[in-house]
């Protein structure tokens, strides 16, 4: 029978040996195997007895450390080696410390978060058969009772390459999602009392007609294995851990989603072949999620099988919500326990958009809206809508249409969808139905609908009801953009720096040549330190020098250390979307990028962004030593006494300014690894058919954003009938400016970079 193989971070032993003399013994005789060359220490105190008889001698010790809940492994039956006493070191709690006494001898030491001393000591022992079976019954209850996991045991060997109809692509996405949420340390101040309700779409959208694990808790953070473990319901969580416990029960019936992050060393071979075959991004430096569902049997034990396909959606989409809305957590510092250990923090509610990987996403609408509660069950406080138009008072209904009275506030001058007349006052009328199109009058209202508006208005509803969803509610400035000039006098900013291009004020001056004076403070338009991105290294990352991934505003704010009050995202959105674009949506340029290389962009009519240079800087500091951008702005809007220019915004990006039609010049450009047009604005005309002609020529991977949901469609239109085909879906951009545009005609939810779509991809 094969022995124990245990896994050693250290070991401490008789100064008298060589060491590799001690090196043999280890493995031959004790099955010991080690991290590394440095993982033997002479410090043992010398006795005059040779290692040989070391587990005869009282005061020699073999001393495995730092040793974690889950660094000893049981891979077949024990066959112990001769030694007398187990005894185990805990500088966890005391709780911990109780744990450890129905198993063996402890000796308390200070508090720690996670380090565990075992000791193996010399006795003189009786070799009978009595003793080995109290040995293996010790070894085998540390080992249930502290494997791999939060509480629960060891890990369970189950992989998600065995899961049926899962492709490795969304394996990837997962591991992709855990390595993002592991990079924001929600550990840092979550402790398991801490509950959280998750809610991903309709109950509809799941079997059973209800949320898989809709209570969410994190395990780690005050001592053992760092992860997360999730719930069927809140009771079932307060069951598996009561109010006031820090130890995980085993509740007969209780099925429980765990993802724990273990060290590649300490994972299951079939999982550690998967991670090297799929190339599976780590978490952190050298950790990876290991993911399986848990079930308590009556007798005590734990069953564990691989999730579905289904229950890792669900865990996908919580993960990508929980990292942007976490830190948006406030303590409450009057309404928990005085001297309690944790952090308490206030009723929080927040809903976040959450974009399927292509691979398990469902027809044309491939993101779902999120809501990460605390405490579960936390509803959302009533409050004024930013819809821009609500139903009022009914006027009249015929022939299965209506139309009402609009929002009583707006002081901006609409304009009729159907005969564009002005309106003026504060009453437009509305489609009762869809709320989304504006009236002067009923008779351009029964007209319309007759002519179009009625094989629509269900579109339109649609819609309007995924307003909640794109809102980016974790900002705290205003972000309904009634008035231009209005809105930037609301936050401080009217005709100040880079500013002066979000109305018509210096509408004289063309796109590239605003008067500039004085530096980066002055660009941004006066605004405090700390409430811009400095143009200075991105300090506080700790990964390694490789592009920092990111998957929306909160992440980037708390990595800049910005705060939600700022309202640079409203210009950020530009030079974000096209990072976002390079290192998320384009697998051919992230690869380039990773490898040190670099891309070619071409960007298709540029305006104001051609004032936007200062911004535009971060790009380089995002690329975090990693990679070269060459961006190429081409269009007829660039000055002439930029064209043929370069700008060394930073020294890992260069733009390359040209003046002139897409078509005509992209013949004396270099090859594009990517094309992008923001703000596309595809069903505007006949200005595009040539560059469309061209792009389907190159059959380079091109990206486009536009504003509302309905001008994407109109796009898709134009995609068309260029022989173009969608290949990247109309989804919800990221890093879409959070100020709502108000068109004149419509109440549709519009933003600036607010959808992007892809052909080529």
């Amino acid at each position: 029978m094969s022995k124990t193989c245990y896994l050693v971070d250290k070991i401490v032993y008789n100064g008298k040996l060589s060491t590799e003399r001690c090196t043999y013994l280890m493995e031959r005789k004790l099955n010991i195997r080690f991290r590394s060359p440095a993982s033997l220490l002479s410090s043992c105190p010398s006795n005059g007895y040779g290692f040989d008889r070391l587990l005869t001698e009282k005061n020699n010790e073999l001393v495995l450390w730092p040793f974690l809940l889950n660094k000893i492994w049981f891979h077949c039956e024990w066959d112990p080696p001769e030694f007398g006493s187990l005894y185990v070191w805990s500088e966890l709690e005391c709780n911990l410390q109780r744990r450890i006494q129905h198993f063996g001898h402890y000796k308390a030491g200070r508090t720690s978060t996670s380090l565990v001393v075992v000791a193996i000591r010399g006795a003189a022992i009786d070799h009978s058969s009595a003793m080995d079976a109290h040995l293996k019954v010790l070894f085998a209850r540390f080992h249930e009772q502290f494997g791999s996991g939060p509480g629960l045991g060891p890990g369970s060997g189950t992989c998600l390459l065995r899961v049926d109809s899962i492709s490795p692509v969304f394996i990837k996405s997962l591991f992709r999602a855990s390595a993002s949420l592991f990079r924001t340390d929600p550990w840092k101040r979550l402790r398991p009392v801490h509950l959280f309700g998750v809610r991903v779409g309709k109950d509809s959208d799941w079997v059973h007609k209800k949320q898989p694990f809709p209570c969410a808790q994190f395990i780690g953070g005050d001592g053992g294995d760092l992860g997360f473990i999730m719930l069927r319901s809140q009771q079932d969580a307060e069951r598996v851990m009561p109010p006031g416990s820090r130890v995980t029960l085993r509740v007969p019936g209780v099925e429980v989603l765990r993802v724990t992050y273990e060290p590649e060393s300490l994972i299951s071979s079939s999982n550690r072949q998967m991670i090297r075959s799929l190339s599976l991004e780590p978490s952190g430096t050298d950790r990876f999620p290991s993911i399986d569902v848990a079930r308590c049997t009556s007798t005590g034990g734990l069953r564990f099988r691989n999730p579905t396909v289904e229950e890792l959606k669900f865990l996908y989409a919580f993960m990508k919500s929980m990292m942007l809305v976490h830190p948006l957590l406030q303590e409450d510092k009057d309404g928990g326990p005085k001297w309690a250990r944790f952090v308490s923090f206030e009723p929080f509610i927040e809903t976040v958009d959450v974009q399927w990987p292509p691979e398990v996403a469902k027809g044309g609408w491939d993101v779902v809206a999120a809501t990460i509660s605390h405490p579960p069950g936390q509803a959302y406080e009533e409050k004024a809508s930013s819809t821009p138009t609500k139903k009022a008072t009914e006027l009249t209904k015929e022939e299965g249409y209506g139309f009402v009275d609009g929002k009583a506030n707006w002081t901006v001058t609409r304009q009729c969808v159907m005969c564009e007349k002005e309106i003026h006052g504060d009453q437009p009328l509305c489609c009762e139905r869809c709320q989304a199109v504006v009236y002067c009058g009923s008779v351009c209202q029964k007209q319309q609908w007759k002519e179009s508006h009625k094989n629509v208005c269900g579109l339109y509803k649609a819609m309007m009801e995924r307003e909640e969803e794109l809102a980016l509610k974790v900002f705290v400035f205003p972000c309904f953009f009634e008035h231009p000039c209005k809105w930037l006098e609301s936050v401080g900013l009217h005709q100040q720096g880079m500013w002066r291009r979000k109305c018509n004020c210096y509408a004289y001056s063309p796109f590239g040549m605003l008067p500039v004076k004085g530096g980066l403070f002055e660009a941004w338009g006066g605004l405090g330190d700390g409430e811009y991105p400095p143009d200075s290294p991105i300090t506080n990352y700790g990964g390694s020098s490789s592009p920092i991934l990111l998957s929306g505003w909160p992440e980037f704010y708390n990595l800049r250390s910005l705060p939600l009050s700022s309202p640079v995202a409203a210009i950020l959105s530009h030079p974000l979307t096209v990072y976002y674009i390079l290192t998320a949506l384009s697998i051919s340029s992230k690869n380039l990028l990773l490898k040190g290389r670099e891309v070619v962009l071409h960007y298709i009519g540029p305006e104001c962004e051609l004032d936007w240079m200062p911004a535009f800087t971060e790009i380089g500091h995002l690329l975090n030593g990693s990679g070269n951008i060459q961006m190429i702005m081409v269009g007829p809007e660039v000055p002439s006494h930029l064209s043929g220019t370069v700008s060394g915004i930073s020294s890992r990006v260069r733009v390359n300014f040209v003046r002139g039609v897409y078509q005509e010049e992209a013949t004396y450009l270099p090859s594009p690894h990517v094309v992008v047009a923001l703000n596309c604005g595809l069903e505007s005309g006949g200005s595009w058919v040539g560059a469309l002609e061209l792009i389907k020529s190159l059959n380079v991977p091109t990206f486009l954003t536009d504003q509302s949901e309905i001008s994407c469609a109109n796009a898709k239109q134009v995609l068309r009938a260029a022989g173009l085909h969608i290949t990247l879906p109309v989804t919800p951009n990221p890093f879409r400016s959070p100020v709502r545009r108000q068109p004149p005609s419509t109440n549709l939810p519009s933003f600036s970079n607010g959808f992007v779509f892809g052909v080529n991809t």
